[in-house]
């Protein structure tokens, strides 16, 4: 019997990053080492998603500013897309505007309706250096979209309209860890 690796699961939980800490807002370093401390970083990612039972996790998110992103985030007809991606490029963000439900696991327990396309193209690398271009649609549009804006220090939040980023951000005030 083949045993199929899961990610992560040799990964350590790092702590998460949250809304206020300037890593957040620092455009990410492109990686030039595709050694083994970057398939260390990838597999503490995944580990660091899963504890937090998110879909997508940005290294800075973890206070490393690089220019990598994990995902596991199924599309609108519930097809499962696994991976990563380093130094991720958004070549295609097209198709419909659609205001969807949104959070991020740097500002947790709050969401908004955010503006997105709904299909995206992301270029880039994986841990090996091989090329890698992952294609979304729907949701998982929104995630490749989402997890990108971390990469060049922004959040979602930055995306909201004046009175819904007005509530996030007084909502995130109120319940902020101390």
């Amino acid at each position: 019997m083949r045993h199929r690796f899961i990610p992560g699961a040799r990964g350590h939980v790092r702590p998460l990053t949250l809304l206020g800490d300037p890593v957040l807002r620092a455009p990410g370093a492109e990686v030039t080492d595709f050694g083994p401390e970057l398939a260390r970083l990838v597999e503490d990612m995944f580990a660091t998603m899963y504890a937090a039972r998110g879909v997508g996790l940005a290294a800075h998110q973890i206070g490393e500013p690089l220019r990598v992103f994990v995902y596991d985030c199924p599309d609108d007809d519930e097809v499962r897309h696994l991976g990563h991606v380093v130094n991720p490029r958004l070549v295609e963000a097209d198709g419909v505007v659609l205001r969807g439900p949104e959070g991020c696991l740097s500002v947790p327990g709050l969401e908004a309706g955010t503006e997105r396309y709904d299909r995206a193209v992301v270029e880039g690398r994986t841990v090996d250096g091989e090329p890698v271009r992952v294609e979304g649609t729907g949701w998982f549009a929104r995630c490749l979209q989402h997890e990108c804006d971390h990469l060049d220090g922004g959040l979602y939040v930055d995306r909201l309209d004046g009175w819904r980023q007005r509530k996030v951000m007084w909502q995130w005030r109120r319940r902020a860890p101390r």
